[in-house]
């Protein structure tokens, strides 16, 4: 099968920003305890990462990841994981129902971001909380010494301010599972107030607004669509999504057509902040903030989410296949090519919890779920190109018609960054890839994710089961380049156009 991928680098979308590439931390099963902190393990460091997750956390490239929650944070108090730890009140969280014992928080959450160089992103609770609590929060963080909460701080060990930039204002507030779940029109007064108190504490923060939970609900669209409304550009510059997906009907050509479906939730979302922005003749506009997003339909037992008397139960602890790591590669397409209302994007989560990495005592895995995430985020920076693909498609059972090339491209001053996948199931694809106003001249370096089985897995006896190779094979002809793609796979290769 042949495809063609036809490109112009003046036909621009926007940059792409670097926070697409971020994370998810949460108190929920072993994230936190066991996963990102685990003081006792004979590897970790003064403040609890263990030196082998600490690199492979460097190796994804993680730019910058949410805390503490999640449903987890409509439960939580803030003052409750900060001062001498031995003092901390242990307390039952009432989303998991899990014993928090509270050792890990605000200040080694800094801590643990300043040593893998992210960037923080605190929610906070609109759920049980209240918008005093979340402004005491920004002071803790944010403000200079001098006021009780930035005393409070620097009693803790840390004079200086920590300068958290983004905000949650809440998690799912439309979800009827979540604590202190309201319409939409109360939670617009929380946020308000909560917002005005934010930023009046520090105006340089950033505010993310709860968006719907999902394409799913009910209310889809109409939620996003009042809470754009009644916060406006002015008190929330961000306006929250959040997706799960999984091959539920073991259909695995419906399942790689997915990113329709993904298109489709973003546009939705963006359209109605445009539309809010014209009504309400703002010349700014709220712009999306993608903040949890992954494969996760496996661990959805009443048992996967039982956490009842326990610190750090497995909870959610779901197994990638091969063809989880394709769709994860085209969430993180499906960015690229909205580089214009897409800012920030968070993996959920990183550490053992629906998860690209899982510990034991022995050592670490990188699921299937890793490699692509790592291909992408390793060649970050520059600005997404509009595409003209011309390519077979096939009819999906649930997401209509796709081309059988899913791709996005980033164009860095001379680097052109391509990222392609061959959805076909047995064909392979030589995809020709032309920028019409300058020639491709430097195949410059390129890796291929591919695997014959979709339902192949890494495993801790077999943990090299999928993972990339090497991509040699580019021929450049006549300013062009040809990629070729076996079925089921996906490629990130750069190029210097001339």
């Amino acid at each position: 099968m042949k495809a063609s991928l036809e490109l112009h680098t003046q036909f621009q979308i926007d940059a792409v920003d670097d926070r697409i590439f971020g994370g998810f931390i949460e108190h929920l099963g072993r994230c936190v305890y066991q996963g990102v902190y685990e003081p006792d393990h004979p590897l970790s460091d003064a403040n609890g990462l263990r030196a082998d997750l600490r690199d492979a956390l460097k190796e994804l490239g993680v730019t910058v990841v949410r805390y503490p929650g999640g449903n987890f944070v409509s439960g939580y108090h803030w003052e409750d994981g900060v001062g001498v730890a031995e003092a901390r009140r242990t307390v039952r969280e009432l989303a998991w129902q899990s014993i928090e014992p509270n050792w890990f928080g605000t200040d080694e959450f800094i801590q643990l971001c300043r040593s893998l160089n992210w960037q923080p992103m605190l929610a906070v609770n609109l759920g049980t909380g209240t918008p005093e609590e979340a402004r005491n929060w920004v002071e803790y963080c944010n403000a200079l010494t001098g006021t009780y909460f930035a005393d409070q701080r620097a009693k803790n060990g840390n004079e200086e301010p920590f300068d958290v930039p983004l905000w949650c204002l809440g998690n799912e507030m439309d979800g009827p599972w979540q604590l202190g779940h309201v319409p939409v029109d109360e939670y617009c007064n929380r946020a308000q107030m909560a917002a005005k108190m934010m930023t009046d504490c520090d105006p340089r923060v950033e505010l993310v607004a709860c968006g719907s939970s999902g394409p799913q609900m009910p209310t889809f669209i109409e939620w996003d669509h009042r809470v754009m409304q009644r916060m406006g550009s002015r008190l929330a510059n961000y306006i929250s999504l959040h997706r799960y997906v999984g091959n539920r009907n073991e259909d695995s050509a419906d399942y790689l057509a997915i990113s329709n479906a993904i298109d489709n939730q973003i546009e939705s979302v963006d359209a109605t902040a445009r539309a809010v922005a014209g009504q309400s003749r703002d010349r700014r506009r709220t712009y999306l903030c993608f903040d949890e997003w992954n494969v996760w339909y496996r661990a959805r037992t009443q048992t996967d989410r039982d956490g009842t008397g326990r610190v750090a139960p497995v909870l959610l602890d779901e197994t990638y296949n091969y063809e989880d790591a394709l769709v994860v590669a085209m969430f993180l397409m499906s960015f690229i090519r909205h580089a214009d209302a897409v800012k920030i994007a968070n993996l959920a989560q990183l550490v053992n919890v629906i998860a690209p990495l899982k510990t034991n005592p022995e050592g670490i895995l990188k699921q299937s779920t890793f490699h692509p995430f790592r291909m992408i985020s390793s060649r970050k920076g520059g600005t997404a190109l509009q595409q003209a693909i011309t390519c077979d498609t096939y009819a999906s059972e649930s997401y209509g018609t796709v081309t059988y090339l899913d791709s996005a491209t980033i164009l860095e001053e001379s680097t052109l960054k391509v990222f392609a996948l061959n959805r076909h199931l047995e064909e392979a694809m030589t995809l020709t890839v032309n920028c019409a106003d300058r020639p491709i001249l430097e195949f410059t370096d390129g890796e291929l994710l591919s695997h014959t089985n979709l339902q192949a897995e890494n495993s801790w006896r077999n943990a090299s089961e999928i993972t990339p190779a090497s991509l040699k094979d580019i021929k450049l002809d006549a300013g062009k380049a040809h990629v070729d793609l076996p079925p089921q796979s996906f490629a990130a290769v750069s190029f210097q156009l001339g």
